[in-house]
């Protein structure tokens, strides 16, 4: 098997365990300070949680229902294997102490559930949580999943995020300090933002201590207020076509720290709600575009990057 150009996430797991890992979402009903009104109402523009949510995620299951119908789907497909308990839906660090706690550790409960994998915004993270994290982290696997897309805070004011960049940054310095694993997810080709400003993004990532990244390409999704900016304001947005978007992924590696592991390229939202742009292809066969493409253009991962610029 030809070596990756860049550093595959599914391959520092492995080497992390001897099973092969899967992560099992979880919706643990949680809502977000984005959409309650505490930072904002409407959550952000681009936002339906539906659009990557699995069947079986409803927050009227329990966790430990949620992970045992999870891990009844997949074990038909690989009969030794270990799970990730991975709290997806909305903002799964937004709520009392107390009740995180007890979430948590009702899922780690679970016969082979080897850790946790928690998504959350970086404006909802508390020392006391990180504190009880980082003891966790001794024993199990513990990855905080921050939701940074954009590193341009007049993109983040315009998709109503509700934080800065700045305060993504002090969320992942004081998350990496304790030893806990941090992943940060970024969307390519939201509203406004230039071929430059994305590949930017890239170098200022790069001078965090991310293990983990997570791409997605920006996809108008129905029910969302940017479904009604793309009517409204067809200018503002260029949705990539395949071709473009393997381009701008390879031009953005190349400025990326090689210590960085790539978790995801592209996202797909369901068909029924996806307005655009609808590529018609499977993540791995967009995976394959991309090695055959930086092959061909016999690049790789930090080709580009500045090892000497560091926050």
């Amino acid at each position: 098997m030809q070596k990756k150009r860049y550093l595959d996430y599914a391959l520092v797991l492995k080497g992390l365990f001897s099973e092969r890992i899967q992560k099992i979402s979880i919706n643990a009903g949680f809502t977000c300070p984005n959409r309650n009104g505490e930072k904002g109402i409407g959550g952000c523009t681009y936002c339906n949680n539906l659009s990557f949510l699995p069947e079986y995620c409803t927050p009227q299951k329990s966790i430990t229902q949620q992970l045992e119908e999870g891990i009844r789907f997949f074990h038909h497909k690989y009969q030794s294997q270990k799970y990730l308990a991975y709290f997806q839906s909305f903002t799964n660090t937004y709520g009392d102490f107390a009740h995180l706690k007890r979430l948590y550790e009702e899922a780690l409960s679970v016969p082979n559930v080897v850790g946790i994998v928690i998504g959350t915004r970086p404006d909802c993270i508390s020392d006391t949580l990180l504190d009880y994290l980082a003891e966790v982290a001794k024993q199990r696997y513990v990855m905080i999943e921050y939701g940074i897309e954009s590193t341009n805070n007049q993109t983040l004011k315009f998709i109503n995020r509700g934080h800065s960049f700045e305060e993504a940054v002090t969320a992942i310095n004081e998350t990496a300090k304790r030893g806990i694993l941090c992943s940060a997810h970024l969307i390519l080709g939201l509203p406004k933002e230039t071929i430059e400003q994305q590949i930017f993004h890239a170098k200022e990532l790069s001078k965090l201590p991310i293990t983990s990244l997570k791409l997605h390409q920006l996809q108008i999704v129905k029910g969302t207020r940017m479904a009604e900016q793309f009517q409204e304001h067809p200018e503002w947005f260029h949705l990539f076509s395949v071709e473009e978007y393997i381009d701008l992924v390879i031009n953005f590696l190349e400025y990326l720290n090689p210590d960085i592991a790539i978790e995801r390229f592209v996202s797909q939202s369901p068909k029924e709600l996806l307005l655009a742009p609808d590529w018609g292809i499977k993540n791995f066969e967009f995976v394959a575009k991309i090695d055959k493409r930086m092959q061909q253009r016999n690049t790789f991962q930090g080709k580009l990057y500045d090892s000497t610029s560091k926050r």
